[in-house]
């Protein structure tokens, strides 16, 4: 469960890389959903080290 938890949050992850990607391509300089994306992107990292991290802590992973 916590391992189909991590490769999830790893998938998000990405999705939310490439969507950065695209919107720093094709946006205007005014929109702001670049922003969003990575800010999205960054959480879903942090979130991901913490049950990384307290997976090893409890000894699941």
């Amino acid at each position: 469960m916590l391992k189909a938890a991590i490769v999830l949050l790893f998938i998000a992850t990405t999705a939310s890389l490439f969507s950065g990607l695209f919107f720093l391509v094709k946006d205007d300089s005014q929109s702001t959903r670049l922003v969003k994306a990575l800010t999205v992107r960054v959480s879903l990292a942090v979130i991901t080290l913490v049950l990384i991290t307290w997976g090893f802590y409890s000894g699941r992973l």
